[in-house]
């Protein structure tokens, strides 16, 4: 079988490289963050096609699939079908849960109405997502939607003094003076002395709560909101009137579902005893137990089919999930497993499949069950790649493709292609980084104090007791679904919400237009550089302002609205997409105008600045592993893992802060960690306390405190099984992260 060929590659920061990818083999792509590998594996490989089937569909198909940009490359030969199962969330609203996702649900549908006794219906009754299944009072979702007057309202004030809590009805306001020039109220009465019928007459515009308004003007504040948030969809309204609804609604469970979602004739229907929701509230491995116990021949075939779709999804390490889980509330690495169960039960072959880091989120425990199954797909004839930094996934690999030798404009080359015994005798930074053992941190800070954690119950947390000292860099690990998470980013944090700084992994809430420059507060600095060596405004440098191509307005694209079809966006032509107008490009700094400025790497903007202020936050980022990232690259592009460190970036420099991160190794190629790890020894130096979440034995190594939770995941967990030093932790503990602590302390 011929091998795919790759001839002059020089997407991105690639150097003209030529290569080849073995068919039906697992390769796996190695190299520092921001070397080009994702450039080759994503942007190259999956990108071009998906592009060439994308053209085999009709154009009514082809005008509604994603468009994908033909890549910067010479020659692709012997390409196949490519399927990406990467980190990014599965979406989907409160309807969709792991059941409806893995379609294991359906199943269960179906064999609820082969076997269920009383009978209901066919398996649409069983579904709520349909009318004949769901419960009516919440339409399906478990849970209703409710103004909450108490954030509505300030009681300790009158009308005068601003007693609804909202900006549009201050007083003066045209809102105001619906209410104010009713004669309905006295104005200077605070709420707290308003009698029932008055109250009722400002909540619900009637007196006795339920009658038509007495005053058309004024129909209550609780219907007023419920019809401007609730009866509305607002995913498509401003940011102000999203974090509005999101304080002034309030979700509690339904009364008559209970949060089973289903209506009363489906949840009476029951096998063995149990109802549909009652299995789906049931972690995988009970779940499994339960299904082992029908004996009715008739639907011995859909069970089986059930339980080899659990049983997947306990190999790959979920048996802690339930099928109600909702799947918006999964982490990246959850969701990449979920997706990899979907396609295992494919009967699809010559496929070539994709996948970015799946190792990330997984205890060192459970990488082995994400190999078997990587083989597993290998072994029914598809062509496997992976981006990865783990070595025990490495090490797994039929071939090898290192790309370096470093990051951004020093990368974009193969430094290596072979075996993964033949990777560690090379000099690349992979090879020598594979061959580095860490060491057991010997002399570990003794903390200043401590933070208490007291009978913390929350999700699998079995009334947990713990302390968090201070002074120290505490990690906290455990099997995914051990409760870790959740005792450290729930309980914890919001305990002592006032003095915890958390940099988590989430989306960053700034415009579609922030940048690494903006973002961390130095771009107003370039501005004034420019502006000074030229003798204009600041305002010229700003695609917002001044300086915005008068074309597109400083947007870059220009969008044709087409009546029934999907607009046509296209790259402005005036400014070629830079945004900026030609009298800003003009300007230059050091020869270099301000798009060419933005397009530096944070390491060639080192060399280039000699303002402290700009050097200060760019050394920053280099500390943080994100030196490659260029200062004008949109936030929206970057990976949990580099919304984190960036994040990290912002907040470096205080002290006598509570700093948590969830996982900051991800994405970290292991050369790196090492840097990370002195930067959280500064950050520890400095007077702070530093809390993080993490799975890489390396970090824990390095730790002056371990407190590890489990003794495994889901209803298995939810106990502190370990406290004390990584040293006590490799000599006593008997728990599964000290084993694989001690296993990798002699590899």
């Amino acid at each position: 079988m011929a091998d795919i060929m790759v001839y002059g590659l020089t997407q991105n920061n690639l150097k003209h490289v030529t290569f080849r990818i073995p068919k039906e083999k697992i390769t796996v792509f190695t190299g520092v963050s921001g070397s080009g590998k994702s450039s080759i594996v994503f942007d190259t490989i999956a990108a071009e096609s998906q592009r060439q089937m994308n053209l085999t569909y009709p154009a009514f198909v082809r005008s509604r699939l994603p468009k994908y940009p033909r890549p910067a490359v010479e020659r692709i030969d012997n390409l196949t079908p490519s399927v990406v199962v990467d980190q990014s969330s599965l979406g989907g609203n409160a309807r969709s849960t792991v059941g409806t996702i893995s379609g294991l649900y359906a199943s269960l549908r179906l064999l609820f109405s082969r076997i269920g006794q009383p009978f209901v219906g066919t398996a649409s009754y069983f579904s709520f997502n349909d009318p004949n299944g769901m419960c009516k009072t919440c339409s399906g979702l478990g849970k209703v939607t409710k103004v909450d007057m108490e954030a509505v309202l300030d009681r300790n004030k009158s009308w005068n003094q601003g007693c609804v809590k909202d900006s549009l009805y201050r007083p003066g306001s045209w809102y105001w003076k619906q209410y104010a020039e009713s004669g309905l109220f006295d104005l200077d009465k605070p709420i707290r002395d308003y009698t029932k019928e008055e109250y009722n007459l400002l909540v619900y515009g009637a007196r006795d709560g339920k009658g038509e308004p007495e005053n058309p003007k004024v129909t209550g504040l609780y219907h007023k909101y419920t019809k401007a948030l609730l009866n509305r969809d607002i995913s498509s309204k401003s940011r102000h009137t999203k974090e509005k609804s999101k304080k002034l609604i309030t979700e509690i469970e339904c009364s008559d579902c209970h949060g089973r979602r289903l209506n009363e004739a489906a949840l009476n229907c029951r096998i063995n005893g149990y109802s549909i929701a009652d299995m789906c509230e049931m972690e995988l491995t009970l779940l499994r137990e339960v299904l082992t116990q029908i004996t009715d021949q008739t639907v011995g075939l859909l069970v089986h089919t059930i339980l080899e779709g659990l049983d997947r999804m306990i190999e790959i390490g979920l048996p802690y999930l339930h099928l109600n889980r909702e799947t918006p509330s999964l982490s990246g690495g959850e969701a990449q497993r979920l997706k990899l169960v979907r396609y295992m039960g494919s009967s699809l072959t010559g496929m070539t499949y994709i996948f970015d880091e799946p190792s990330a989120g997984m205890h060192p425990r459970d990488v082995y069950r994400m190999n078997h199954l990587l083989k597993k797909l290998r072994d029914k004839g598809n062509t496997v790649l992976v981006v990865e930094h783990d070595k025990d996934v490495i090490s797994i690999a039929d071939h090898v493709i290192d790309v370096g030798p470093a990051a951004g404009q020093n990368g974009g080359e193969i430094v290596f292609e072979g075996s993964y015994p033949e990777l560690l005798r090379t000099d690349t930074l992979t090879g020598k980084s594979m061959q580095k053992l860490f060491p057991i941190k010997q002399t570990p800070r003794k903390a200043t104090g401590s933070l208490p954690v007291r009978d913390a119950c929350l999700h699998n947390l079995k009334h947990v007791d713990v302390d968090i000292p201070l002074g120290v860099m505490t990690v906290v690990t455990g099997v995914a679904g051990s409760g870790k998470s959740t005792l450290i980013s729930q309980v914890f944090a919001r305990a002592y919400e006032n003095e915890v700084v958390m940099v988590d992994q989430g989306p960053i809430t700034a415009t579609s237009r922030s940048t690494p420059a903006s973002y961390l507060g130095f771009f107003d600095e370039i501005r004034k550089l420019l502006a000074r060596e030229n003798n204009q405004p600041e305002s010229l440098f700003s695609f917002n302002s001044a300086g915005a191509c008068p074309i597109c307005g400083g947007k870059g694209v220009l969008v044709t609205e087409l009546a029934f079809m999907d607009p046509i966006v296209t790259e402005c032509e005036a400014c070629g997409g830079v945004r900026y107008n030609r009298e800003a490009l003009a300007c230059t700094y050091k020869g270099r105008n301000i798009v060419q400025l933005l397009g530096l790497t944070a390491s060639q903007a080192l060399e280039l600045f000699e303002d402290t202020r700009i050097r200060k936050r760019l050394s920053v980022m280099q500390q943080v592993g994100l030196s490659y990232l260029t200062l004008g690259q949109p936030l929206s592009t970057l990976s949990g893992g580099e919304r984190q460190r960036i994040k990290l970036a912002k907040n470096l420099g205080k002290s006598g802060s509570i700093i948590v991160m969830d996982e900051p190794t991800t994405g970290l190629h292991r050369s790196d960690v090492d840097n990370l790890l002195k930067l959280f020894d500064g950050i520890v130096s400095s007077g702070n306390t530093l809390v993080v979440i993490e799975h890489n034995l390396d970090v824990m190594k390095q730790a002056d405190w371990i407190i590890d939770i489990g003794p495994d995941g889901g209803k298995n967990g939810g106990e502190v099984v370990f406290t004390g030093t990584p040293e006590e932790m490799l000599q006593n503990a008997k728990t599964l992260t000290a084993d694989c602590l001690r296993a990798s302390s002699i590899s």
